[in-house]
């Protein structure tokens, strides 16, 4: 457990490892007669998310101005920008186009709560978004994707929406059962401070795992492209950079300081885990090149959440009390 504790707290050097790993390994064996372990190490990835989840949030009263603006940042001008980007830097490949609107069709991760509690914001109206965002990503995604990209990603719709099925709505119902069944026995308090912890780095291990699988399978590519990487992390950084300036700007606007960071965070986080385990379970002939743009995303969302979080707290601390 301390090892899996370490990946959660050092996941970018824990994608690192992995995809190092996993790209000499590719190198010196065929990895796709590993496919088969696709479905169970995306189960693994996102079951533990859904265990975490608060669903009694959506009976709450909260903050509807908050919620409506951030699931229309979320699900009209994310998935704009995506597209955008993709257009821009990806025209001839439709795989990271399709990698990128992906991401932006699925929020938000439970990493939106620790970013939140970091920078001081409005916990409660956090969990609420990624209760939200990820009941309408899971309904939006087979629609968005159908409608932007159905014809170059040759997917049919149905497909889409019964992998949303298998790996959304079926871990989500059985993470309820979970949740539900434990806190029942211990306690609400008991289960968020000894057992609650424990589900994330599970989930860390399946990601990295998953990452490391990816790397492997599309590691001649990369042998003989080294700047494959490189081309693709610039318009990531290019696109989260957008994300975090127009956000930060209509957050500024329009809410307080801890709504602010919640409504941020709640649309900057994307749940890259998801998009993994859809790219590699739906799409069989480009899923590795998809998967490959969502790894590369880990990296860059973490940086771009680390340096907002850092920037707000500063800034916070010179305002007049």
């Amino acid at each position: 457990m301390h090892v899996l504790f370490w990946m959660k707290r050092h996941i970018t050097t824990s994608i690192l490892v992995g995809m190092g790993v996993g790209f000499l390994i590719g190198l010196l064996v065929d990895m796709g007669g590993l496919s088969g372990w696709v479905l169970p190490l995306s189960f693994a990835m996102v079951f533990p998310m859904m265990v975490t989840l608060d669903f009694s949030q959506l009976l709450t009263r909260g903050n509807r101005r908050l919620q409506l603006v951030t699931q229309a940042v979320n699900f009209i001008y994310l998935p704009a920008l995506a597209w955008a980007v993709g257009w821009l830097f990806f025209r001839d490949t439709a795989s990271y186009r399709i990698a990128l609107l992906l991401m932006a069709l699925l929020p938000t991760s439970g990493m939106t709560v620790s970013w939140t509690v970091m920078a001081k914001g409005n916990v409660n109206e956090a969990v609420r978004m990624i209760v939200f965002g990820l009941l309408l990503g899971g309904l939006l995604a087979p629609l968005y994707l159908g409608l932007f990209m159905g014809e170059a990603a040759n997917v049919p719709f149905m497909a889409i929406v019964r992998q949303m099925v298998v790996i959304v709505f079926l871990p989500m119902g059985l993470g309820y059962l979970v949740r539900k069944a434990w806190v029942g026995r211990v306690g609400e308090a008991r289960f968020q401070t000894t057992v609650k912890p424990y589900f994330p780095a599970f989930s860390t291990l399946a990601v990295v795992t998953l990452i490391a699988l990816v790397t492997g399978m599309r590691a001649p590519m990369l042998a003989a492209d080294p700047w494959l990487l490189l081309r693709i992390a610039l318009p990531l950084i290019v696109g989260y950079g957008v994300m975090v300036l127009s956000l930060h700007w209509l957050g500024s606007r329009l809410f307080v300081y801890a709504d602010r960071i919640a409504m941020i965070n709640g649309t900057m986080i994307r749940n890259l885990s998801l998009s993994l385990a859809i790219a590699l379970s739906v799409f069989d002939t480009m899923g590795a090149e998809i998967a490959l743009v969502v790894a590369v995303a880990y990296m860059v969302q973490v940086q771009a959440a680390g340096w907002y979080v850092r920037f707000s707290v500063a800034k916070q601390a010179f305002q007049p009390s």
